[in-house]
């Protein structure tokens, strides 16, 4: 009973921070730290599983477009069109998330680097409100960019869908095109990170205890709360009102370098 509270409780976090702007992967590793939950490498597993699903769920008639133009090989219609699009941007997410979890990944765990990480995506966020929303479209250039900031949100406390859509914000990227670009992009992504796990854990994830019974209320929990954040995400990005989850950035990143200094981390 107690793993599956945990687990619960994991599902919960994740559902909620995976889709708005304010990092997933930082609140995990607070919640690992304060909470005293630890995070099975299953987890990610299922957590991979369940982040497609809500996308596939949420943006089912665009990744059913862009499938099938991609089979007719179709690159002149709208979603044709996204295909290199995406393609731009997964390869320097691919190389920038590479990079730093390779030679970064322990200094990325610390406590202090996250606080500063949440301050730095707080900004990103605030910024994204003099975004002029001039084009209608994306370009390679913008694709790459968003790309960019995508391998960069590797890093614990920065949000990779408030880095992405802020980013094409500011490019002056319409609100619509930002966000259904930003979870797009992401699809590639979620995939390559699962494979990637996969092949380099296979061996701790066959001996994991993680039950069929937490396997299940994780995702459940993932999956209910994950899909009404993306709702609410969306709502608050129409609204204008994209800018006002930096403070919550903020508050948390200050709190955690405060709390360090006094010696209470």
């Amino acid at each position: 009973m107690e793993q599956l509270i945990k687990t619960v409780i994991l599902g919960v976090i994740q559902g909620l921070t995976e889709w708005l702007p304010i990092s997933s992967s930082g609140h995990l590793k607070l919640a690992e730290r304060f909470l005293g939950l630890s995070v099975p490498l299953v987890f990610d597993v299922i957590l991979h599983v369940g982040t497609l699903m809500v996308i596939l769920a949420f943006f089912k008639s665009d990744v059913k477009g862009v499938l099938l133009a991609l089979m007719r090989l179709d690159f002149k219609t709208d979603y044709g069109k996204l295909i290199p699009l995406i393609i731009v941007g997964t390869v320097p997410t691919a190389f920038i998330g590479l990079v730093l979890h390779t030679f970064l990944e322990e200094f990325l765990q610390e406590v202090l680097t996250i606080a500063v990480a949440f301050i730095a995506c707080g900004i990103v966020l605030f910024s994204a409100k003099a975004g002029r929303e001039e084009k209608g479209e994306i370009g390679f250039f913008e694709a790459f960019l968003v790309g960019v900031v995508q391998g960069i949100a590797v890093i614990p406390g920065l949000s990779r869908s408030g880095l992405t859509i802020a980013t094409a914000l500011l490019l002056g990227i319409r609100k619509e095109k930002a966000f259904k670009f930003s979870f797009l992009l992401s699809v590639p992504a979620v995939i390559g990170a699962l494979a990637l796990t996969l092949y380099t854990e296979f061996d701790r994830l066959a001996i994991s205890s993680f039950g069929l019974a937490e396997a299940v209320v994780e995702m459940g929990a993932a999956l209910i709360v994950g899909y009404l954040a993306l709702k609410l995400l969306w709502k608050v990005l129409a609204k204008g009102k994209f800018h006002l989850f930096a403070f919550y950035c903020w508050m948390l990143g200050i709190s955690l370098i405060t709390a360090f200094f006094l010696g209470f981390l």
